[in-house]
């Protein structure tokens, strides 16, 4: 049995999110719709309020609702380290880990000449006009160990050398709790690259 078309065009909406396949689409349009109009109207009324209301900070680029976030308005938070991550959504996952302490830059994506994404497209210039006041000391280069984030890792170690500062890389390797067997060789090469002394 075929959706009615409105229902439809959710399943549709949803499946766009990503990891929500069109199964998980269906039941959670359905469950919606069984919460009844006031159920749907109230999302709508969210997602319409954290569209224009949700944006990037001035000043890192990560979410907020004011021109700058609480993270890069605390006094308290160490001015000296900057971690450098793609996306917006990276610095939630630093956040929720709750041991880094330092402040953040986020580029708004990954040097991908396959997709025609260059330096130019990235907030590269506003990076560097954050670290003229002198008062960073070390970069934290935090891309995701892919291909274009291993590219954007090395392209920014390469323009960043000069400028004098401590430049490192997240440390990258098995999990903890994962098995030796399971792991792949550029995990395992990763990890003895990464070794530190106990």
């Amino acid at each position: 049995m075929k959706l009615p078309a409105p229902l439809e065009a959710v399943v549709d909406a949803l499946q766009k999110l990503p990891g929500v396949g069109s199964k998980s689409a269906q039941r959670m349009a359905l469950h919606l719709l069984k919460e009844g109009p006031q159920a749907m109207e109230h999302l709508g009324e969210l997602l319409n309020q954290a569209a224009h209301k949700v944006g990037f900070c001035q000043t890192c680029g990560s979410f907020t609702d004011r021109p700058v976030c609480p993270v890069c308005l605390d006094p308290q938070r160490e001015t000296g380290v900057l971690v450098v991550v793609a996306e917006a959504s990276n610095v939630l996952t630093f956040e929720r880990s709750g041991h880094f302490r330092g402040r953040y830059h986020v580029l708004g994506g990954l040097i991908a000449p396959l997709r025609g994404v260059g330096p130019d497209q990235l907030k590269i210039r506003e990076l560097l006009k954050r670290l003229e006041d002198g008062n960073i000391r070390e970069i934290v280069l935090a891309t995701n160990p892919t291909l274009d984030g291993e590219a954007t890792a090395s392209w920014l170690a390469r323009i960043l050398e000069p400028l004098g500062l401590k430049i490192t890389r997240i440390g990258l390797g098995l999990p903890i709790g994962s098995d030796l067997e399971y792991a792949d060789d550029l995990t395992l090469d990763r990890a003895l690259e990464g070794r530190r002394p106990l």
